[in-house]
């Protein structure tokens, strides 16, 4: 049961009080749109409007992204890219729009309620969901909203939406009005979604003027709204009239200007059509004579954007700014950098990515396997039904989800097949043009073709701050066939706040033991075998095969806590962890990316091919655990024993 927040001026009625499924997931330490781990309160204060309130209160100001869904499957896997860059600069929310033709509420790829699932489950992002009436009956709005639900979406934009053809068409059994919608999800879902609704600072231009638009947002809020966002406009004035106009009528709930940085002139002629907006003449006196000069017009969309909103925040009157990015992020970057609104906190909430889900809210530890490909992680455990809080606990049934699905755009590569080749090789040679791209990837130089390695099939970014404190380690072992797939360096109280390795919140101190995970050949694995024996009790390994011969000196049902941190006033919170059963279901996938995302680059028969077959044949999977954190790391050393066995001479023959 959540908390329930009424409204200020009380002046709607729920038809239904049970609120069972109230959001859930946990609070921001940045309040942005990035989750965290849930503290006293947790359902209440995680509602977008709370965190809304509370900004105000502070006189912080945020900002907030528009998107909309892609055309093609490669244009979601970069939009969800884009979704990652962006998050960085801690929107408070973003949204996504609704278009009717494009089967909005279906499974595919790009439709908007797949690509707002895949921002709150796998980017992390607090996310509104546009929801038009436009040629929708009354279940199938009661639907989608219900398959929202299930996704982990908690917040709608209700809006009547544009007609599909040059005039407005009742449809039987829908709605007409973004009013009556409001009323429905309150009436059928309670007050489990945040509901925000569309302002139109020089007045709809369906509406029978401007005054008469206004009394049409005072009844959309009193059924129910929480927010408003505006249309878009180009003089600050415009706005603030506006917001006076709507206090004075009694609208007291928050509105968000809509912002739009002028980014090419065709695009802006597009966006005033649809919008029925007059642009200023004197925008379009700058404009015009500079219309071909893509370049020139997005410098000038930019200043004019930044000045239009430092009027805005200056006035006290405007919360936040909302930004039309039309799917694009560099104008609206350089805005938010110049407001000083785009701010990079390099500390995390946790140590690795957050799902937004409202089920997901309690989950603060994880196996460190899937630290590089946390979206494939949320996918294998969407079905469970309670995470992991505070501890991993006995691990004898995580019951993850098989991983057959590679070709789903939240998991795919954002680099195109021809990006990868000039990556990993056109023609692969032997096993060491393997440990060469591994190698270019640690020290980010370009290969024998001049091309950069940016990604391996088990990482699909370049490699972390944390990671490069391991660089030159990295490389040298990557060099001789110690294939690394994931690492941490040793690290005993360094503060949370700290820039590479911090995380949690302020005033804290992080631990972790030194970690490495890697492929190597069998021949090093039985002389990596013998070495390990004069380092127990301190190191503990795994090593495995694909057919599942398992080699350990770990507690076969005992995790090892291998990340924690201590903060003032809570719990020790231990957030990563080594987990035999939970590694043996990571080591299925991780063979599988051996064949999926680099071996099908190449035809069958082919020399290349059948290289990648032969290390996912014959190669291992080993991680390694240094536990004594405090001293200094040692894997290192087992790496060099190793070596330094395998490369004595022979024993003589007694």
């Amino acid at each position: 049961m959540v908390n329930q927040v009424q409204k200020v001026d009380g002046s709607w009625q729920s038809c239904k009080s049970d609120s069972s499924g109230a959001s859930n997931s946990g609070e921001s330490s940045r309040e942005s749109s990035r989750c965290s781990t849930p503290g006293p309160d947790a359902d209440r204060a995680d509602r977008l409007r709370e965190k809304m309130r509370r900004r105000i209160e502070s006189g912080d100001p945020w900002f907030s992204l528009e998107f909309f869904p892609p055309r093609t499957s490669s244009g979601a896997v970069n939009l969800i890219s884009r979704f990652d860059r962006m998050g960085f600069g801690g929107p408070l929310f973003i949204d996504i729009t609704w278009h009717p033709a494009g089967d909005p509420g279906s499974d595919k790829e790009t439709s908007s309620m797949m690509i707002a699932s895949t921002a709150v489950n796998y980017c992390g992002l607090e996310s509104i969901l546009h929801l038009t009436c436009c040629n929708q009956t009354k279940e199938n709005i009661t639907a989608h909203l219900s398959k929202a639900k299930r996704l982990g979406l908690k917040n709608i934009m209700a809006l009547r939406g544009d007609p599909l053809g040059d005039s407005w068409e009742e449809e039987e059994g829908g709605f007409s009005y973004a009013t009556d919608l409001v009323k429905h999800i309150r009436c059928e879902f309670d007050d489990y979604f945040d509901i925000c609704v569309a302002g139109y600072p020089t007045g709809h231009p369906e509406a029978d003027g401007y005054h008469a638009d206004l009394k049409h947002l005072k009844e959309k809020v009193d059924a129910g709204a929480d927010f408003v966002i505006t249309q878009l406009f180009f003089r600050a004035e415009t706005f603030l009239s506006f917001v006076k106009d709507c206090r004075a009528i009694g609208i007291t709930c928050p509105i968000l200007p809509g912002v739009f940085p002028i980014q090419g002139y065709q695009s802006l002629r597009q966006l005033v059509k649809l919008s029925k907006l007059e642009v200023p003449k004197e925008i379009m006196e700058v404009i015009e004579p500079i219309k071909d000069n893509d370049a020139a017009i997005r410098n000038y969309g930019i200043q004019q954007a930044v000045e239009m909103c430092k009027v805005l925040l200056d006035s006290g009157v405007v919360p936040g700014l909302h930004f039309f990015t039309l799917n694009r992020e560099v104008a609206t970057i350089q805005v938010l950098r110049q407001l000083g609104l785009w701010i990079e906190d390099p500390r995390r909430p946790l140590p690795w990515a957050i799902s937004a889900h409202p089920k997901r809210k309690v989950e603060d530890v994880r196996p460190i396997f899937w630290a590089s490909r946390p979206k494939s992680y949320i996918y294998r455990t969407q079905d469970w039904d309670e995470f992991p809080n505070g501890r991993w606990g006995n691990s004898s049934s995580p019951a993850f989800g098989e991983l057959n699905d590679y070709y789903l755009f939240y998991l795919k590569s954002k680099c195109s097949k021809d990006a990868l080749l000039q990556m990993w090789g056109e023609e692969l040679t032997s096993e060491e043009s393997v440990f060469e791209v591994f190698t270019n990837y640690i020290t980010a130089q370009a290969n024998l073709s001049g091309h950069k390695v940016m990604c391996l099939p088990w990482n699909d970014d370049p490699l972390a701050p944390e990671t490069n404190l391991l660089k030159d380690e990295l490389e040298k072992v990557n060099r001789r066939g110690i294939l690394t797939i994931n690492s941490q360096p040793n690290i005993n109280g360094k503060p949370s706040s700290d820039p590479i390795v911090g995380w949690g919140p302020p005033g804290g101190y992080v631990f972790q033991k030194a970690y490495l995970e890697f492929f190597t050949s069998s021949e090093n694995v039985t002389a990596l075998l013998k070495v390990l024996r004069k380092y127990e009790p301190r190191v503990n390994y795994h090593i495995v095969n694909v057919q599942g011969k398992n080699l350990t000196n770990a507690h076969d049902m005992q995790p090892n806590a291998v990340t924690w941190g201590i903060f003032p006033g809570r719990e020790i919170i231990q957030p990563t962890v080594v987990d035999p059963v939970s590694f043996m279901y990571w080591k299925d996938e991780a063979f599988a990316l051996w064949i999926e995302q680099w071996a099908k680059l190449y035809e069958e028969e082919s020399p290349s091919r059948m290289i990648i077959q032969y290390i996912h044949d014959n190669y291992y999977l080993v991680n390694l655990v240094d536990n004594d954190f405090p001293l200094d790391n040692c894997l290192w050393q087992v790496i060099d024993d190793m070596f330094d066995l395998l490369d004595a001479p022979p024993e003589p023959l007694q």
